[in-house]
């Protein structure tokens, strides 16, 4: 790979550059992530609310996704088109609690050299610096990909909600497609998860970038 930033072709929706970061999944290639984002049972609304949900299988919304749902993906997709610019897997995160962004993270794993460096850890690390207690409740993560175990667990231990993700993940995804940590009955606290939204922004971003890598 040569030196410099990876530009987005001036097609690509233009985004904001605000302060916040990689991501230590599993490298995917293009043809993996293909697939993600295009219409499939587990990614469409559900159809009926009496709709049975099989285990591990990624649940839609009941409902369709609000508005400030998707101003707050886009704001996950900002940060995610970052992170494609400085070479990183491009993967964003954002915190949101009554209506407000407290946490905002992007892929750093290589410039940081840090394997726990996902877009997810650094959003509710701001978001917790931001409330000032490590406890979220009522917060709501929004992650342009599925999280991984180690980000569903950091969720569901700092008392997270609500998490809505764009694409799945096949390779690292623990939100309904290997596992389901945020909905595990063991668990003393439970994550509501939505999966879907934007899905298509957010693989053909991920395809944008591992093709300019090949």
């Amino acid at each position: 790979m040569g030196a410099g930033p990876l530009r987005l072709p001036e097609s690509a929706t233009p985004f904001k550059s605000r302060a916040p970061v990689p991501y230590s999944r599993q490298r995917i290639g293009l043809e993996d992530w293909g697939t993600l984002g295009r219409a499939s049972p587990s990614l469409q609304l559900c159809p009926s609310r009496s709709h049975k949900v099989k285990q591990n299988e990624v649940t839609c919304a009941p409902v369709p996704f609000t508005a400030d749902d998707h101003q707050f993906m886009n704001e996950a997709l900002a940060f995610a088109r970052i992170a494609f610019s400085e070479r990183e897997v491009p993967i964003g995160a954002i915190v949101v609690r009554e209506g407000k962004m407290i946490g905002r993270g992007r892929n750093r794993r290589e410039f940081l050299a840090d394997p726990t460096h996902h877009a997810e850890i650094e959003a509710i690390r701001e978001a917790a610096r931001s409330a000032g207690t490590w406890r979220l409740e009522g917060a709501t993560l929004y992650a342009t990909v599925e999280p991984c175990a180690m980000c569903a667990g950091a969720a569901v231990n700092a008392r997270i909600a609500r998490i809505v993700y764009g694409c799945a993940d096949p390779k690292a995804g623990y939100c309904g497609t290997l596992g389901d940590v945020p909905r595990d009955g063991r668990l003393n606290h439970r994550c509501e998860v939505e999966g879907g939204l934007l899905a298509e922004e957010s693989a053909a971003l991920l395809q944008l970038f591992f093709r300019a890598r090949r």
